[in-house]
């Protein structure tokens, strides 16, 4: 697990590009605000419920959350079952909030 920025990530998306970005908190708080990342809850993660990441398993993945906590343990686990280039984005939306008004 690396990490990123909500800088660097902020500028690679105004600059167009589509990583793959994992939202692991909860379906209000997605609903609430988002960045266009796929919802994949931590509780789902932690059962390795994952099959919809597996054909990104040797691309860069990007996981965010409300603070930086829950999507570093996510990157933890996907790095455990095998995904090879996981990001935690630091802060989470806290930080993309301050950030990016």
């Amino acid at each position: 697990m690396q990490l990123i920025t909500v800088s660097e990530l902020h500028e690679r998306l105004a600059n167009g590009e589509k990583p793959n970005l994992v939202d692991v908190r909860e379906i209000s708080e997605h609903n609430e605000f988002n960045i266009g990342g796929e919802l994949i809850p931590l509780g789902k993660i932690k059962n390795m419920e994952t099959d919809q990441l597996d054909a990104l398993k040797d691309q860069e993945i990007i996981c965010y959350c409300r603070s930086g906590n829950r999507s570093g343990q996510a990157c933890q686990i996907l790095d455990m079952l095998g995904f090879t280039n996981t990001k935690n984005l630091q802060g989470g939306m806290l930080a993309w909030q301050e950030k990016v008004r």
